[in-house]
């Protein structure tokens, strides 16, 4: 299950780098579903972490909440739609909005509504510190930093504001926020009884936050809220404080906050960090990759090697049979050999009379029981290249069995006139060259 701790600074605010050790803060962490599992108030970050270390908790999303007068709300009217392009006209769109060097300041880009971008200005300097403050915790990973206010529920069509000791957090349906003094509420109340100049509202919603205390509290400087009849005020009494309005508020996406980790601030949390389990493994598989690649390229090295060995102890051996032959080397060795080869094959065995008595009387040798085989006369044509042999068996098989032997040899056999008797077979078997 994942958690988000949402952690909002309380003042005074610690010097950063010289005692951080001395902030307090509230916070809240909640689970998946957004319900609440713990929450402290004016801890320490040791105190925090202990906590979550206690509950087993790792890999936490850690939400940063700075006070909202920290961040500037700007709009820009950029009619680009590429993010690129932007990025780089943002400056010169709000540069008019913001009273220092736009150089100094830190923009973080929000989404685009019908006035234009949405942008927060945070000066450079503070927005480094308010990184380093949550920054580093242990079973904690930065997620998000955002302003307070900004977190508010939106009110459709008029403003939300809660309530938050002497101090009051605003935000408009626009997605502008601002925190003012708890005590400027009534004068405040002017402001938002104006409608846009092109719009005629009846009455504008206003709906405040709290706790009982807080309204208790606040009496009069409620009270011209109240009865401004431009303003239709409703109240929502709070049972804890604040800070679970707002994370409560984020998690359901009752609001359009902008991260300030933006930019040179831009926290690396999305495919990065879902990977972040499997990079061991990832390793491992990389290493073994890499040894498997250095095996193959080995053996493959050895393989080219024997191949070469091989092709010179080829080559040695023909150059013993085939001194005088210098247009023969071992790229075409084999296909030189093979048509050898085949031209042997195709000639057959030398067709002259010597060779075919030689090739016949070898086959008779092999005729079981030779004397039931006879030859009663022999005739060569040296024109013709054929040996003619009268021939006599007990059986016409043993003749077969002699011209299938001459033809297995590669030459070509028949036998012709063939003669059956009452004690064999006689005929002229003729034999040439294949």
């Amino acid at each position: 299950m994942s958690y988000r701790l949402y952690v909002r600074p309380l003042p005074p605010l610690a010097a950063p780098d010289v005692t951080p050790e001395a902030q307090l803060y509230n916070w809240v962490l909640l689970d998946a579903s957004g319900d609440a599992q713990v929450r402290g108030t004016a801890d320490r970050k040791e105190d925090i972490e202990q906590t979550l270390a206690q509950n087993d908790l790792e890999q936490v999303l850690l939400v940063g909440l700075i006070p909202g007068e920290e961040a500037l709300f700007c709009l820009a009217d950029i009619p680009a739609k590429q993010t690129r392009f932007v990025h780089q006209a943002l400056p010169y769109a709000v540069e008019e909005q913001i009273a220092q060097d736009i150089e100094s300041v830190h923009l973080a880009l929000g989404n685009r509504t019908e006035k234009g971008f949405r942008v927060a200005a945070v000066d450079h300097e503070r927005m480094a510190e308010w990184v380093a403050m949550f920054s580093g915790w242990e079973h904690l990973k930065l997620e998000a930093i955002y302003p307070d206010a900004g977190l508010l529920p939106i009110t459709d069509g008029g403003w939300s504001i809660c309530l938050d000791g002497e101090t009051a957090m605003l935000a408009s349906d626009q997605g502008e926020w601002l925190s003012v003094q708890a005590r400027n509420l009534a004068m405040f109340a002017q402001t938002l009884v104006l409608p846009p100049s092109d719009e005629v509202v009846a009455e504008v919603p206003v709906t405040i936050y709290g706790t009982e205390q807080e309204f208790e509290h606040q009496q009069a400087d409620l009270s011209e809220l109240r009865s401004s009849e431009r303003l239709a005020v409703s109240e929502e009494t709070l049972e804890l404080m604040p800070l679970e309005l707002l994370a409560y508020s984020h998690h359901h996406h009752l609001c359009q906050p902008i991260n300030l980790c933006q930019g040179e601030y831009s926290i690396r949390t999305g495919r990065s960090g879902a990977l972040t389990a499997w990079r061991p493994l990832i390793a491992v598989a990389s290493v073994w990759f890499v040894i498997q690649i250095g095996v193959e390229l080995g053996m493959g090295f050895y393989h080219l090697q024997k191949a070469e060995q091989t092709r010179g102890e080829a080559m040695a051996i023909y150059r013993e049979a085939f001194p005088d032959d210098s247009r023969t080397h071992a790229g075409n060795v084999r296909r030189v050999v093979q048509g050898q080869l085949r031209q042997m094959q195709s000639d057959g065995p030398d067709a002259g009379f010597i060779t075919l008595m030689k090739y016949t009387g070898e086959q008779y040798s092999k005729v079981p029981d030779t004397g039931s085989v006879m030859f009663n006369s022999v005739n060569y044509s040296s024109n013709r290249g054929e040996l003619v042999v009268d021939v006599r068996a007990d059986s016409y098989n043993k003749l077969s069995a002699l011209r299938n032997g001459l033809t297995d040899q590669g030459l070509k056999a028949d036998i012709g006139s063939v003669v059956n008797e009452s004690d064999g077979a006689r005929g002229r078997l003729t034999v040439s060259g294949g």
